[in-house]
């Protein structure tokens, strides 16, 4: 039988060049470079709360990392480091060798190395931290929105809750919707360019992720800094039209799992956040507007200004 060591040995070791000493010790050592401070995250990933059972293993793997790497991405920070725990029901070298790849995959993609972390037995989860570089003093947070600023988002949010839909039989998507859907959903990709050139280029205010829900988490902007905002339908990104619409539409601002980027920008950088967008090849779309002081207040606006009611506004693990 495989003994705990070796599966981390034979499957979570690989090089560290980013960092002093990597996994093997008590402890990684790292030093931030000159002049940078520390961005640190972490999220849980359990099954049957955050994937399904059967997900595949190298999607999972991926994922993993990818989500803790969209928090740093929406702080304007580089990713750097990453730990993983987890707690698996069985060693299973296949099931492991899968999700390692996956894991280290994405870790190559966004030049992180894995420094250590844990194994135990027990129900399947994950928990990653992630640890990044951000100059000292320039993070983007949810807590400085400004009055008159505009609301932009990246991509497509709502595909990866389609996706998720698909799975669970709630609809039935067909291509060439599918792919991107669940692509979406099981290889997201995080945000770390648009990240980085938002807070190198002075452009944004304010930004988070979208995890929870668009509507969730622009509320939590709102609500960190003070202020009101409407958010015009209109403006959002087109709904798949082979979708049922309807679904399609909670999904894209309540669905979650999008880990796309939300922020406040003033409308002096419309321009330069445009050319940003060709410049990533990245949709970035300017779908709202700070208007007030009313803490946490978001208003929803159809193309005739009447007010849309919001019925769900995401994800709440205890809601």
């Amino acid at each position: 039988m495989t003994s705990e060591f070796e599966l981390i040995r034979n499957h979570f070791v690989r090089p560290t060049p980013q960092a002093i000493l990597g996994p093997g010790d008590d402890c990684a050592l790292i030093a931030p470079a000159l002049g940078m401070q520390l961005a640190i995250t972490t999220d849980m990933l359990i099954a049957g709360t955050h994937f399904l059972p059967d997900t595949d293993p190298c999607q999972l793997g991926w994922k993993t990392l990818a989500v803790n790497l969209s928090d740093l991405a929406a702080m304007g920070a580089r990713p750097r480091w990453a730990l993983l725990a987890g707690s698996l029901p069985e060693v299973s070298e296949p099931w492991i060798a899968a999700f390692t790849d996956g894991l280290f995959a994405c870790a190559s993609y966004y030049g992180v190395d894995i420094i250590g972390g844990d194994t135990t037995r027990g129900p399947l989860a994950f928990c990653l931290t992630a640890i990044g570089e951000v100059p000292i003093g320039m993070a983007l947070r949810r807590d400085q929105a400004l009055l008159d600023d505009d609301l932009w988002v990246s991509g497509q949010p709502g595909l990866a809750a389609l996706g998720l839909a698909h799975l669970q039989g709630r609809t039935v998507l067909a291509e060439p919707l599918l792919k991107p859907c669940l692509a979406a959903l099981q290889r997201p990709l995080a945000r770390v360019e648009l990240g980085l050139e938002l807070r190198r280029r002075g452009l944004a205010h304010a930004a988070i992720d979208v995890s929870d829900g668009l509507l969730a988490d622009l509320g939590h902007i709102l609500q960190g800094s003070a202020v009101a905002a409407e958010l015009f339908v209109a403006q959002l990104p087109p709904l798949p039209t082979t979708a049922d619409p309807v679904l399609a539409r909670q999904c894209q601002l309540a669905g979650g799992d999008d880990y796309e980027l939300v922020f406040s920008a003033a409308p002096e950088k419309r321009a330069e956040i445009t050319a940003l967008a060709d410049h990533l090849a990245l949709p970035l779309w300017r779908c709202g507007l700070v208007v007030g002081a009313a803490p946490g207040q978001l208003t929803l606006l159809d193309d005739q200004g009447r007010v849309v009611p919001i019925n769900e506004k995401g994800y709440d693990h205890f809601g």
